[in-house]
């Protein structure tokens, strides 16, 4: 008891500090969840949460009776996963481009202009790339004339319009990435790369042999967090650059939901539709902790 107690008196401040962020994720995590009730109800705002009628599993029989449910799905993985493949090549890549620097000046302000984009929020930069992706009179489609290419709608076409959202979101959020691949690479023992030097290897040998294994943990931990985002292609950047014309290409889950549940007032198919995500969701993040440990020995908690 008396280590017990010596052990409260010197850690509660640390314990004490735990409470704001406690109290954050109960009231704005735990308690809406009591909203997945909605899920199973016809839900009439006037009653209620717990005065709508009960309909069982009929919102999710209606689901997977709904005619675009599927391209729903389809969109929203394949955005998804083009994000995740990007979103893990592009800052690895430009991180060891950044740590074959010599002069530290030259990294720092590089370093600085590409992660300044991701403090801009979708819709600073929605109307920025509406602008520059104009058919009429964008930037884009100038050069492209220049070079006696037709104009393309690029936020217009399904067939141009994913990889926007791709290479836009990539764009934006590359910068972050590449610090935290920067911060692996510090942990790399310089010692590694003289004795790669002396045996004569180059700096590709030096690159496959010894730096991308030693940030392979990164890679696995980034790999395995993003797996469970394999459902969320973006809302705030969907919402904001898509349009009625391009649903079969840009339609996701979480638009598909916004225009159900808030613009059409069917709160409990919307529920429906979120809370399987959610699962799905769940048993991807899962699956993926028990790969990382499988094939790359490696444990996040």
């Amino acid at each position: 008891m008396n280590l017990i107690s010596r052990m409260w008196k010197r850690e509660w401040p640390l314990h004490a500090m735990l409470i704001p962020g406690l109290v954050f994720v109960i009231v704005f995590s735990y308690i809406p969840m009591a909203g997945i009730l909605m899920a199973f109800q016809k839900y009439i705002p006037t009653k209620g949460l717990f005065g709508s009628p009960f309909v069982g599993m009929k919102n999710f029989r209606f689901l997977f009776d709904y005619p675009d449910i599927g391209r729903v799905f389809f969109n929203t993985v394949y955005i998804a996963v083009m994000k995740i493949i990007a979103g893990l090549f592009v800052p690895i890549t430009i991180a060891i481009l950044l740590n074959e620097l010599s002069r530290p000046w030259i990294k720092r302000t590089f370093q600085t202009l590409v992660y300044l984009p991701h403090f801009l929020s979708w819709v600073l930069l929605s109307g920025i790339l509406i602008d520059v992706l104009s058919p009429s009179s964008g930037l884009v489609n100038q050069v492209l004339g220049l070079l006696g290419i037709e104009p393309i709608f690029f936020l217009g076409d399904n067939r141009w319009f994913p990889y926007v959202m791709v290479v836009s979101d990539v764009w934006k959020e590359f910068g972050f990435g590449t610090i935290v691949y920067l911060a692996a690479l510090t942990g790399i023992n310089p010692s590694l790369y003289e004795a790669a030097e002396i045996d004569g290897a180059g700096r590709w040998k030096q690159t496959l042999n010894i730096t991308i294994p030693g940030m392979m943990p990164i890679i696995v931990l980034m790999l395995t967090l993003n797996i469970g985002n394999v459902l969320n292609a973006g809302f705030d950047q969907i919402f904001n650059l898509y349009s009625p014309q391009v649903y079969e290409s840009a339609d996701i889950i979480d638009t598909f939901v916004y225009r159900m549940g808030v613009q059409q007032s069917q709160f409990g198919f919307a529920t429906a539709v979120g809370l399987l995500k959610s699962i799905v969701s769940f048993l991807f993040i899962s699956v993926s902790y028990f790969l990382a440990y499988r094939f790359a020995n490696y444990r996040i908690f």
